[in-house]
């Protein structure tokens, strides 16, 4: 599947006009607005597809977590279908794993793994699908509404880079041979995982140098606000990232979802970034985002 960004215009809910040189007091903003744009829909690099290799998918459960003490959470591994465990193998870790493992659902990622590393468009590569933890004794029926998933993911913290560094990374290097190259790490997510991904880069970027945000909560939830200003004066870090968003997100409390991505947006092209900024007209769900996810994935992992 292609596309193209598409520039995002400001467009004047009415003109000003002039009056001896000053604009009168009218009560005009602007707003924001796209051309027009198909509906996103799943290409054939998210169907399963004749003679493709199926990688594995395994499920495990930590609740020995010394970053969040006291939570029990769900992930899953991915272990592609060429893997080689004479070589380091690149590794990706996703935020609200369930979505992003789910064969059916939004982002199919198991699915498109397959699909671009046989077709040689980008590396063999271990996904890793971690939700956010609870504190409970067993796993919750509805991780998006863990009750630590808003301090992990949205907290501007190096706590949940050690999660991944020191607990989740580590278990499964037990079964796997993973990269340390922080070039061939990446981490994605939506939402508040989409701000948390940014986070881990931006706090290890020894660790960490890909990044996928989808709808990212670029807001004042727990002051994530605050990076773009960041960004603009803090030396560039050396992170590749790609961004995805609808002028139609989420507008409440805690700011708008698109004037947030507006602002990163307009920062990391200040400061130099390598980076990628796509924008639809959706709200705030996956489905432009799990559309676009092949072609995510070849941007992302280019040489």
């Amino acid at each position: 599947m292609t596309f193209r960004t598409t520039l995002l215009v400001l467009t004047a809910l009415s003109g000003l006009t002039a009056l001896s040189g000053l604009a009168p007091a009218e009560d005009v903003a602007p707003v924001l607005s796209l051309p027009e744009m198909p509906e996103p829909t799943l290409g054939p690099d998210s169907i399963v597809k004749d003679g493709v290799p199926q990688g594995k998918v395994e499920d495990f459960v930590w609740k020995d977590s010394k970053a969040f003490p006291g939570t029990i959470r769900q992930y899953w591994v991915y272990t592609p279908a060429n893997y080689d465990a004479s070589k380091p193998c690149a590794v990706m870790v996703f935020q609200d794993g369930h979505n992003y493992v789910n064969k059916n659902g939004e982002f199919r990622v198991p699915v498109v793994f397959d699909n671009l590393i046989a077709a040689k468009e980008i590396p063999p590569i271990v996904g890793i699908f971690i939700n956010p933890g609870a504190h409970a004794t067993e796993l919750t029926a509805k991780p998006w509404e863990s009750d630590n998933r808003s301090f992990e993911y949205d907290t501007l913290s190096d706590a949940y880079a050690k999660l991944l560094l020191d607990e989740i990374l580590p278990e499964v290097a037990k079964t796997h041979n993973l990269t340390t190259d922080p070039e061939q790490r990446a981490i994605c997510g939506m939402s508040s995982g989409g701000i948390c991904s940014w986070t881990v880069a931006w706090q290890r970027p020894d660790a960490f140098r890909k990044v996928v945000s989808q709808i990212g909560s670029f807001t004042n939830i727990r002051g994530g606000d605050v990076y773009p200003g960041m960004i603009r004066k803090t030396p560039k870090k050396p992170i590749r990232a790609f961004f995805q968003d609808g002028v139609s997100d989420l507008d409440n409390q805690h700011g708008s979802w698109p004037l947030g991505s507006m602002q990163m947006q307009a920062a990391l092209k200040f400061a130099g970034y390598d980076y990628r900024f796509v924008w639809g007209h959706g709200g705030h769900s996956g489905k432009q985002g799990g559309a676009i996810f092949p072609e995510t994935l070849r941007w992302l992992w280019r040489p």
